[in-house]
């Protein structure tokens, strides 16, 4: 029986991730992972093949599309015929995929991370580790680390098929559909909702919340909203759904909107309503490993499980379902079980969304801190005075920070607008290391650029913005 210091289950940003930093720090390891595409096993998991990146090959294909179309004349481009390929967008986005998928395989060989692929499931503690089934062969391994990740979650009754399909199914249509229903408004739904819409679907939204992110700034997502609303997404809130039907040739949605019965039909339909932990087939039972109510495996503050030598990361853990989330928790156990203190600080995990105004955010919403019973205190910049932004033609948005009163240190920082997806890393530094707006507001930012918007947001929290 092949044995290992560590076995990795699942090879998603959480089990890849630690897999590597564990071999870096001098642990035998391998990782077993059944996720397929095309057939056959490709590392990466959910992120780099059905969901982050491709998503995002998709949403730039789609954003250059619409700029050729009705941006380009202003900076007096003039295109004529723009028309959309399907089928080569797909298969770029595929190339991206398979360019992704193919270096983390390298950087396994490159660090002599054994790669299984199949389904791995933990069988029963031997000495002072467990026997592990890795794809029908028994190993054996000190620690396990179970990074097996989540599901897209279904609607009860609703089965997935050609016309009716989660992010994965969303990622493939093979032409632009004339109407397109969209369940959820949370973040793969609205940025795939955009995807769709920017090549020509008339896109409708149907969200069960009475609000549009209601965990983001309340400033942030009024304008998100209200930038959407006027691109042509159609969204619908305090919405249920009754019934979906795939009938062949289209699907039709039956839901209630202020007590008002309507009937829908769409060519397709994108569920997008949260996911799930993916425990199925791990043998959590037979072995007694311990989940919570809502399926996600129970850990302690260091990703200890109720079993000892097994540990969890990751999506499976619950809290962000955000694949930078899983990857540092990947690199901090790594680190712990080598004897270092691997940390993850959870209050100053980014959040993004990829649309167009982009939205991005770091730490409390002006809110929620004073929910906390909070001195607040925040500036706010608009990008419409920001030179890099007008030079661009895309002035939508503003960077507001939110701080501490008593001691300026900042709380959070909130983003809405072109590029925000690389500005919030100078928030989430400065965050970090418990900076304070008048940090922030003293570092020198280069003109012009787009991150002069943050600096200048920091300045407005002591109301001396210069030029706003």
């Amino acid at each position: 029986m092949d044995s290992y210091d560590v076995m990795v289950i699942g090879g998603g940003p959480a089990g890849y991730v630690a897999a590597i930093r564990a071999a870096q720090l001098g642990f035998k390891v391998a990782c077993v992972d059944a996720f397929e595409r095309n057939g056959k096993g490709s590392l990466g998991g959910t992120c780099l093949n059905v969901g982050c990146i491709p998503s995002k090959a998709l949403l730039d294909s789609s954003e250059k599309f619409e700029m050729i179309q009705h941006e380009a004349q202003e900076h007096g481009i003039v295109v004529d015929g723009a028309k959309i390929d399907v089928a080569k967008m797909l298969a770029r986005k595929d190339s991206v995929v398979d360019k992704l998928t193919g270096g983390v395989a390298f950087l396994f060989k490159k660090n002599k991370v054994t790669s299984i692929f199949g389904l791995g499931k933990l069988v029963r503690p031997e000495g002072e580790g467990w026997v592990i089934d890795a794809a029908g062969t028994e190993v054996l391994a000190k620690h396990v680390i179970v990074a097996t990740g989540s599901s897209p979650r279904a609607l009860p009754g609703v089965q997935w098929s050609e016309r009716i399909v989660e992010n994965t199914g969303a990622l493939t249509i093979p032409e632009v559909p004339q109407k397109l229903g969209v369940i959820g408004a949370g973040v793969i739904g609205v940025e795939l909702g955009s995807v769709w819409r920017r090549l020509g679907a008339q896109v409708t939204i149907l969200e069960a919340l009475p609000g549009f992110l209601a965990t983001a700034d309340a400033a942030v997502s009024k304008l998100a909203l209200r930038e959407f609303q006027k691109q042509g997404l159609d969204f619908h809130f305090s919405v249920k759904v009754e019934k979906i039907e795939d009938t062949g040739s289209s699907v039709k949605v039956s839901y209630t909107e202020k007590e008002q019965t309507v009937e829908a039909e769409f060519d397709r339909l994108i569920v997008s309503v949260g996911r799930v932990p993916h425990t199925a087939g791990l043998g959590a039972e037979a072995v007694g490993l311990a989940l919570d109510e809502r399926g996600f495996v129970k850990v302690d503050g260091h990703f200890a499980t109720n079993l000892k030598g097994v540990y969890a990361i990751g999506d499976v853990i619950g809290g962000a379902m955000l694949a930078h989330k899983a990857e540092d928790e990947g690199v901090a156990l790594a680190e712990q079980l080598a004897g270092q203190s691997g940390h993850v600080n959870y209050d100053t995990i980014p959040w993004v969304i990829y649309t167009t105004p982009e939205i991005a955010w770091a730490g409390l919403t002006e809110q929620a801190a004073k929910d906390r019973g909070l001195n607040v205190k925040s500036g706010q910049f608009p990008f419409s005075a920001n030179g890099r932004a007008l030079g661009h033609n895309d002035t939508r948005g503003f960077v507001k920070v939110v701080a501490d009163a008593d001691t300026d240190r900042i709380l959070g920082v909130h983003m809405v607008g072109p590029n925000v997806s690389e500005l919030i890393a100078e928030a989430v530094v400065i965050m970090e290391f418990g900076g304070s707006a008048e940090d922030l507001a003293r570092t020198v930012h280069a003109h012009p650029t787009l991150s002069e918007a943050v600096k200048e947001a920091a300045m407005a929290v002591d109301k001396r913005a210069i030029h706003a």
